[in-house]
């Protein structure tokens, strides 16, 4: 999804390759210095399952730096967008990777009123708030615990946001907890409580191309989504209340179509986007995970399915993407080589009676799960 311009943190940091630190294994995970965020250490682990497949995550932003997967001729290939050390994440890189709070996606004019009380936000995206704020969940560093299991090893993240960060209301505790399996599945978990009542949307902010991180666009990549309905949006990306159906129109991805097939279409929705940055209505039935995109890149024969428990899920065609980021290993990150399968509850619902409520309060939990598996097409 779209950030609006590049926010430069006021705070400090003294880069640090993880090619100069010493790993040592922490549980059966790998851990090596990333980097300082204002003169604190930041670290970043591997987890690593029994058939090859990689995950590096750190612990700043809960930020997903790499994902190693192979090809259909076993070749590993990592599939997702970031950089080498901690930095750039710093300075303003488009959420790459990270874990996204307290209200993923955008609230409209940056406010809304909960229990008679109108609460202010940063506005970080033009008019409107986006992805928490200035400093939201992908800027702070989380307590990081590794483990590991029969048939999977994972990570386990903390993080209290104190009442009124970010003009939020409540002292939130959240935690995000990264498994991967040796079914080649990456699983998230997100639980939160609240002593007072506040809105609570968490997702996951992975840019991926399963040809490789930085090897073209992803226009070729043939996406399925297993929703019939999405919801408009105006020209500052708000939804404006109605759910439409997909059907006859380039949002209609319920059989798999190629991602750049349509994207350019004369629609006037693609034009508020710039392309793809919408959010789908799941075709859910009862509760639990449930299968709500698949994706294959026909020349590695990658696969990507995402599975989850969320009513919506936000697909983001790397529109602003123009460029000027280099990436790991100095790779450039041009338009559109990147896509984010983003699972959530809809953008604007504090402001939307209409939406399935986000809305957290003491003495109840939020928990949610997504599971994003690996695989080749045969």
């Amino acid at each position: 999804m779209k950030k609006n311009g590049m926010v430069l943190m006021t705070i400090v940091s003294a880069a640090a390759a993880v090619s100069h630190a010493s790993a040592v294994s922490a549980q059966g995970v790998e851990r090596a210095a990333f980097g300082t965020v204002a003169g604190r250490p930041v670290e970043v682990y591997t987890l690593r399952n029994a058939k090859g497949v990689e995950a590096r995550v750190t612990n700043f932003g809960g930020v997903i730096v790499s994902l190693k997967t192979p090809d259909r001729a076993g070749k590993l290939e990592d599939i997702v967008l970031g950089f080498d050390s901690v930095t750039p994440y710093i300075a303003g890189a488009p959420y790459f990777g990270a874990i996204i709070g307290r209200y993923g996606n955008r609230i409209g004019n940056a406010q809304f009123t909960l229990d008679g009380k109108t609460y202010t936000l940063a506005k970080n995206d033009g008019a409107n708030h986006l992805h928490g704020g200035v400093k939201g969940f992908d800027k702070v560093i989380w307590a990081a615990e590794p483990f590991t299991g029969k048939g999977e090893r994972g990570l386990v993240l903390k993080y209290t946001s104190a009442d009124g960060e970010e003009g939020y209301p409540g002292t939130l505790k959240a935690t995000v907890t990264y498994t991967l399996t040796d079914a080649n599945e990456l699983a998230v978990e997100y639980v939160a409580t609240t002593d007072k009542a506040t809105p609570v949307n968490l997702t996951q902010h992975s840019y991926f191309n399963l040809a490789g991180a930085g090897i073209g666009d992803i226009l070729g990549h043939k996406l399925m989504i297993a929703a019939s309905g999405f919801t408009p949006v105006d020209a500052g990306l708000i939804p404006t209340g109605a759910i439409a159906p997909v059907k006859g129109t380039p949002f209609d991805f319920r059989v798999p179509t190629a991602i750049g097939a349509r994207i350019d279409a004369d629609d006037p929705q693609l034009k508020n986007g710039k392309g793809y940055d919408h959010n789908w209505v799941l075709d859910r039935k009862g509760k639990g995970l449930q299968l709500a995109a698949r994706v294959v890149e026909p020349t590695s024969g990658r696969t990507l399915e995402v599975r989850t428990t969320e009513p919506g899920l936000q697909f983001y065609a790397g529109n602003f993407l123009d460029g000027t980021i280099k990436g790991k290993g100095g790779k450039v990150y041009g338009h559109r080589t990147g896509f984010c399968l983003e699972t959530q509850h809809y953008p604007d619902s504090p402001n939307k009676a209409s939406f399935p409520s986000t809305i957290l309060r003491p003495g109840q939990e939020y928990r949610t799960r997504t599971v994003f598996a690996l695989g080749v097409a045969k």
